[in-house]
């Protein structure tokens, strides 16, 4: 049983900025789940002109309240809130020369419950490739050196990225084996809720169809969270994105000190689980 979506679009930014800031584009305001990313792995193969890196993504969540009805809490890693957080493995190739990005990233935490595989294509379009510019300052902007200060045809032209994203949602969630584990670990209202009245078929298909729907959901705020980035960059360059980035993350970290500690000095400071 597998799910799948896809849906393409494009940015009106050069193939150049937009590959710079999908590298750049945690955190962001669309972005505050992600609460950090390193990179593991990075190379450049000088005979193809090609970048490819690895990156570890930690993200929190809020397991949908759907999926914790279907299973109990310790299957997803979810509190007693509902809160979770995973690892997301992701893997990008860049081909400057020809102008193309494929990325693909997929969740290393709950696999058994629900695969998440997600793959994009960043191209440039094809009419760019032979395009000449009337003069040197159109080339500059039209590659990210300088701001656009030019509206004149060829820009126009060169400043578009087309991108495809497919995602792959596949439930491999096993009844027999969270029968086998459950004895003294759930209590009675959940078998009762759970094991009694579900079979694995249909629970992997609604796992299947609540993921689907949430990534439906995700789509537009990760575009926009890029072309928040996009405008950074081409307002003010590298300094501009990196000084929003430091906003971003102060703003996420008072969001997270306000809900621990609530607002106000006669405030009494309660921690809570996040």
């Amino acid at each position: 049983m597998v799910k799948f979506y896809e849906t393409s679009y494009s940015y009106d930014y050069s193939f150049s900025a937009v590959a710079l800031a999908y590298f750049l584009r945690y955190p962001n305001p669309y972005s505050t789940h992600v609460v950090s990313t390193d990179v593991i792995d990075r190379s450049y193969d000088p005979a193809s002109q090609q970048l490819t890196t690895t990156r570890l993504h930690l993200k929190k969540s809020r397991v949908p309240a759907a999926v914790l009805a279907l299973l109990p809490r310790r299957a997803v890693g979810a509190s007693e809130k509902g809160d979770s957080q995973s690892f997301i493995l992701e893997t990008s190739t860049v081909d400057i020369k020809n102008g193309w990005m494929k990325t693909e990233s997929r969740n290393l935490e709950w696999t058994g419950v629900l695969s998440v595989i997600e793959k994009q294509m960043y191209r440039r379009p094809i009419e760019v490739t032979n395009i000449t510019f009337s003069n040197c300052e159109n080339a500059a902007a039209a590659h990210g050196i300088i701001g656009p200060n030019s509206r004149e045809a060829d820009l126009k032209t060169y400043e578009k990225t087309d991108v495809t994203t497919t995602v792959v949602l596949q439930s491999r969630v096993n009844l027999l084996k969270w029968r086998s584990n459950s004895s003294g670990t759930m209590n009675g209202d959940e078998k009762q809720g759970f094991f009694s009245r579900w079979s694995m078929g249909p629970v992997q298909r609604s796992i299947e169809s609540i993921g689907f729907k949430r990534a439906q959901r995700s789509q537009p705020n990760a575009k926009e969270g890029m072309k928040v980035v996009l405008e950074r960059l081409r307002q003010g360059g590298l300094v501009a994105v990196l000084d929003g980035m430091r906003r971003d993350r102060e703003e996420a970290n008072q969001g997270v000190f306000k809900r621990r500690y609530g607002e106000g000095d006669d405030t009494k400071a309660t921690e809570v689980d996040e």
